[in-house]
């Protein structure tokens, strides 16, 4: 039978999602402890790979697993098996036509930046900080400019193995008070640091660096060595994944705030 799972983690121990064979990943750590429930070894498809250092509150996977076990066993019973850093936070019994990357419609990602003179301590692996004052007016005006679907090869990665660089970005909204900043983007799918690489430019807008109609001319210029620094994986949190309402599952996990 196929079952999917919301996970919720912390990336700043891991060296990502994917598993790999000489650091430690949350895939491991999460297959490790449905193997041990199912009495089996279980192999785990994701929504998308978050990199080293990045975090979710939604998080969502399907693995196949050998025979049933009620919600109780796969939430608490592998929450028992896995780190304290990993939770599984719901399950949801689905059928063998769901798959937990190609069924997704939309993912949804929130960046946290803390503009203060001070680092913060206690949030350095939770936020991206910047000492420079940051204006959120003119990151939400070039927000608009990214809008839509385009060729985002500007904010690609150079190790990016998607086939295209062509998204669609339904939401991206830039709020708060101009210590505490929160990027909210919602697309079809994302590339390799794309999130992470918007983040970058709307900062170098927000410090004053750049107008806001820069996003746009980086977005058509299609060239990642002018669209400025990729900013930390800390403070990005995958927090939704959008699927048909037929498969019943949720949309949203807990959303970071920080104030």
């Amino acid at each position: 039978m196929r079952i999917a799972l919301g996970i919720e983690y912390d990336g700043s121990a891991f060296s990502g999602w994917q598993r790999q064979h000489h650091a430690p990943s949350v895939q491991a750590a999460l297959e490790r402890a449905l193997g041990r429930i199912a009495d089996a070894p279980v192999e785990v498809v994701a929504a998308g790979r978050t990199d080293a250092g990045v975090h979710a509150t939604q998080q969502v996977v399907h693995a196949d697993v050998p025979r049933w076990r009620p919600e109780r066993a796969w939430v608490r019973g592998v929450n028992s098996n896995l780190p304290e850093t990993v939770g599984v936070r719901w399950m949801r019994p689905v059928g063998e036509g769901f798959h937990a990357r190609f069924s997704a419609v939309a993912r949804r990602y929130r960046y946290v930046i803390h503009s203060h003179p001070v680092r913060p301590v206690l949030q350095r692996h939770r936020v991206a900080w910047t000492w420079r004052p940051l204006s959120v007016a003119p990151m939400q005006t070039a927000a608009t400019h990214l809008l839509g679907e385009h060729d985002f090869s500007a904010f690609r990665a150079v190790a990016c193995q998607a086939r295209h660089p062509i998204r669609t970005v339904h939401e991206l909204s830039v709020s708060g008070d101009g210590t505490w900043i929160h990027l909210d983007i919602e697309a079809n799918a994302f590339l390799h640091h794309m999130v992470r690489n918007i983040a970058g430019v709307l900062m170098a807008i927000g410090a004053g660096d750049r107008p806001p109609e820069w996003a746009g001319a980086v977005l058509e210029g299609r060239d990642r060595t002018r669209a400025g620094v990729t900013a930390p994986a800390g403070g990005l949190y995958l927090v939704g994944v959008r699927y048909p309402a037929t498969h019943g599952l949720p949309e949203h996990g807990r959303i970071p705030v920080f104030a």
